[in-house]
């Protein structure tokens, strides 16, 4: 595999030494003598140079080698900065501390021994490639609303993403709770992709409905021959996660004679498989999951307060669907287009009867039941556009008591309107006349009128023979 070319930006005011570098350097990189002026604007175009390396001696005003530090000040301004690479003299350590503790790579003595240095800058080019796409994965994690595979730009779950990109990176364990089909997993799965065990696997493990000695070998793991029918043996879930990451959903229906034989596990890092007597030693991040309220059981006595105490190091909660309505229409169409692409359907949008009836659903099966809801409409639908018929009855039942409701709210609104506008054209739009008539006070008025967006019709002059009945009315 051919290295790409490594653009270096070599700062120093001696041109022909930093000449006489970039030739010795030799093929994979390109050198390109600079002041400080020119080293700021090359890193701030990333693609013109990839590392900095800075010539102490050179640089240095007033025999200060300290001043040469200065650059690094400025460049460490911009963000995602080229790295810096010092030159010094061997007797300048102690610069070299100084240098990196304001952001410095790291640092070679002059002169340099050509094959460290390139060994250096190959090194930091690397480096720095890494921080970028980093930078551009959490870029779009964070754009549209997402965060691996979860959506959503409503509030609670943008504290949700905040929550998970700060802890993603620390080695802690986490406890997510929250309702059936509210996407745990999903949250989990980006949590590990987020941490430095994201190389290794993640391994799930489900231990809702399930007999406690099957739960027990599916953890553990057991040795041939441990029970009638171990023709072999086998590594449980804990070795096979092993410097990746443990996900243990549906944790609060794990029965309570396991659940110390879990604690143990946790807190001394070693497993012993069923028949065996001998210790493996596991490196594992813990991420469970409920839909149990976990302190609730402790207090009843179902589950173990030491390791409830264990498992809940950061909890996060997910909000049920029908607190986070204003995410209905991204999640909706996002599953239309995976669908109409997967089933080769033709539909790419929602008509507004049917948004409408999404929008009205409670959801008490949240993402999941809106996934499948989804898919259902896709499958059945033959046009561009899903209609509210193609989604079960019991949806297209709430919202026909939604439009019930709305219609109701509506006609109340529109009286409203109709008394407000009346008695403003009665009372000659005189506000304060037109709130003694409707007996209300005059802020509330103006507020009802906003609200209501009622707009002042322009005067239209009348006629001698309507001011004449108009005396005559006013008694004058």
């Amino acid at each position: 595999m051919i290295e790409p070319t490594v653009q270096v930006c070599f700062l120093s005011q001696d041109s022909s030494f930093a000449g006489a570098i970039g030739h010795a350097l030799g093929e994979g990189f390109s050198s390109r003598a600079c002041d400080r002026q020119e080293a700021v604007r090359l890193a701030v175009n990333r693609t013109a140079c990839d590392v900095i390396i800075l010539d102490v001696r050179s640089t240095a005003t007033k025999g200060e080698p300290e001043s040469a530090l200065q650059a690094v000040d400025e460049i460490r301004k911009i963000p995602l900065y080229p790295p810096i690479i010092v030159l010094m003299d061997a007797n300048e350590r102690r610069l070299l501390l100084q240098a990196m503790n304001r952001g410095a790579y790291d640092g070679v003595t002059a002169p340099p021994n050509i094959a460290e240095l390139r060994l250096v800058l190959r090194r930091a080019s690397k480096f720095h490639e890494t921080l970028i796409e980093l930078a551009k994965l959490r870029a779009d994690s964070r754009s549209a609303g997402r965060l691996m595979g979860l959506r959503g730009t409503s509030a609670p779950m943008q504290e949700v993403f905040a929550l998970a990109q700060k802890i993603g990176p620390c080695d802690v364990s986490v406890l997510i709770t929250g309702e059936t089909g509210t996407g745990k997993e999903l949250l989990a799965r980006a949590i590990h992709q987020m941490s430095s065990r994201s190389a290794r696997p993640m391994i799930a493990f489900s231990c809702a409905n399930l007999p406690e000695s099957l739960i027990e070998d599916e953890l553990f793991g057991h040795e041939k021959g441990a029970f009638t029918g171990a023709l072999t043996s086998r590594c449980g879930r804990f070795e096979a996660a092993n410097h990746g990451t443990l996900f243990l959903d549906e944790i609060g229906d794990l029965s309570l004679g396991l659940q110390p034989k879990l604690l143990r596990v946790l807190q001394e890092r070693s497993v012993q498989r069923l028949g065996s007597n001998a210790t493996i030693g596991v490196n594992i991040r813990q991420i469970s999951a409920t839909h149990c309220d976990l302190a609730k059981m402790v207090e009843q006595g179902r589950f173990r307060e030491d390791l409830y105490y264990r498992l809940n190091v950061v909890q996060i909660q997910l909000p049920p669907l029908r607190e986070r309505r204003d995410d209905i229409p991204l999640l909706a169409q996002y599953f239309l287009e995976g669908f109409s692409q997967q089933f080769g359907k033709k539909a790419k949008r929602f008509s507004l009867a049917a948004m409408h009836a999404l929008e009205e659903y409670p959801w008490p099966g949240n993402v999941r039941e809106l996934e499948n809801a989804v898919q259902r409409a896709v499958a059945l639908s033959d046009g561009h556009t899903l209609e509210s018929w193609n989604f079960p009855s019991s949806i297209q039942r709430d919202s026909s008591r939604a439009e019930l409701v709305g219609s109701y709210a509506q006609e109340v609104r529109e009286f409203k309107k109709r008394l407000v506008l009346r008695t403003l054209r009665e009372c000659g739009w005189q506000k304060a006349e037109s709130a003694r008539t409707l007996g209300m006070a005059r802020g509330y008025l103006h507020r009802l009128i906003n609200q209501l967006g009622i707009e002042e019709l322009p005067a239209v002059p009348s006629s001698p023979r309507d001011q004449i009945v108009e005396a005559v009315l006013q008694g004058r």
